[in-house]
């Protein structure tokens, strides 16, 4: 394929879905990301759509939002490791909130076999993905429809949620940065999410390598509040979102990175554990510990039980301010 017609059909694919993946695009018109970079890289400067960390945008990213029909073709490799893994630290018997998302509806699939499970979510995809699990509550908020991404907003949910207490919230967003934390591009979307997060003892967000770098307009979870992250593994070219995950484990973000090699879901069935990967991504120096030879032993940043008894004060402490 000629340079040309390569990022005229890039360009489509942009257009069509609002952002794609440098690793979607490279297997679309079979090429390496390295060039796909490049081409995107030319775009760009013709005006005709913006970088991101992995992947390219319809310009002016700050202010547009993707729809879900765009959303849903984005990354979903990376989607479903990163569900598999998020819903390993949920477990029987739990009450849980969950935000809107195509992410949290990945993880919303998964919730369906967690017995005893109570989910409360402003998200009608969610609460879809979980009608028919028989040992699954679901409880939705109030609030108005919002169409674009099939969550309920405004006052109503935002009401709906006071008072409530649960022990964890999954929520996604369009941006992660170590700086700002999580954000997103609409207003009436990130003050739900606000509320969501007051409602939980813990907070864990799904966030795909995309997303890492990114910062829009309204901040959802500041970065000292997000207990969890659920991510993927950056491609070894991505300097920057490998950069954002260390600065967020220096803010002591406790992080979890699942492998997409071979993702995806045969059936709806989540991806088999044997083609799942994780690894740990050391925090600051107060976390090393001496092994047995003497040398530094990385204790596990992505421990997914209960945090520590300082971690879960100073959230609730945070909760009262």
């Amino acid at each position: 394929m000629f340079a040309a017609e390569r990022r005229q059909l890039i360009l489509e694919m942009v257009r069509a879905n609002g952002a794609v993946s440098l690793r979607e695009l490279a297997r679309v018109v079979q090429t390496s990301e390295v060039t796909v970079r490049r081409d995107v890289r030319a775009l760009e400067a013709e005006g005709l759509l913006d970088r991101r960390h992995g992947g390219a945008v319809l310009p002016g990213g700050f202010t547009r939002e993707s729809g879900f029909p765009q959303k849903s073709h984005l990354a979903t490799a990376e989607k479903t490791a990163i569900a598999d893994l998020a819903a390993s630290l949920v477990e029987e018997g739990e009450a849980i909130v969950v935000g809107a998302g195509t992410t949290t509806q990945e993880l919303a699939r998964r919730l369906a076999r967690v017995p005893g499970l109570t989910v409360v979510t402003n998200s009608l995809l969610v609460a879809q993905a979980l009608a028919h699990a028989n040992r699954v509550e679901v409880v939705m908020t109030g609030g108005t429809l919002r169409g674009s991404n099939y969550a309920l907003v405004g006052s109503g949910a935002e009401q709906s949620l006071q008072g409530l207490r649960v022990s964890r919230a999954f929520l996604s967003g369009s941006g992660l940065t170590a700086e700002r934390g999580l954000s997103t591009s609409n207003m009436l979307s990130a003050s739900v999410d606000r509320a969501l997060v007051q409602a939980a003892a813990e907070v864990v967000v799904l966030a795909d390598h995309t997303k890492l770098g990114a910062d829009t307009m309204f901040q959802t979870v500041p970065t000292d509040v997000i207990t969890h992250l659920v991510t993927d593994d950056p491609p070894a070219h991505d300097d920057r979102a490998a950069t954002e995950l260390q600065a967020l484990a220096d803010q002591g973000v406790q992080i979890a990175v699942a492998g997409a090699a071979g993702g995806g879901t045969v059936g709806g069935d989540p991806v088999p554990a044997e083609r799942r990967q994780r690894r740990d991504v050391p925090l600051p120096g107060q976390r090393r510990s001496q092994g047995p030879g003497g040398g530094p032993q990385l204790r596990s940043a992505t421990a997914l039980g209960e945090p520590p008894t300082g971690e879960r004060a100073r959230v609730a402490d945070l909760r009262r301010r």
